[in-house]
């Protein structure tokens, strides 16, 4: 299924899912059920969080040239988060 855009020329622009290629040319509107026209609009290629792109892309990059590191990464410096309950576990 696909989702195509529709004008009305009452309401605007409003969405219709349809499968791929059986789309009609015309549709009653949803609201006031005059004649509204399919309109072409860009895909919504931006459906991804930007967080989850730059990762895919950090990964995708790695693959051809993985970075280089001289040491283990967070080991010097980083100051781990305190759960209480670690208290109560038994020190070697």
């Amino acid at each position: 299924m696909a989702t195509y855009e529709y004008r009305c020329p009452r309401d605007g622009i409003f969405p219709a899912r349809f499968p791929i290629g059986r789309a009609p040319a015309g549709i009653r509107c949803v609201t006031c059920a005059a004649e509204a026209v399919r309109v072409f609009s860009a895909p919504s290629l931006r459906a991804m969080p930007r967080p989850l792109v730059a990762a895919l892309d950090r990964a995708g990059r790695s693959a051809e040239a993985p970075e280089v590191v001289t040491r283990v990464p967070g080991r010097r410096g980083v100051a781990r988060p305190v759960h209480p309950g670690h208290a109560r576990l038994p020190r070697p």
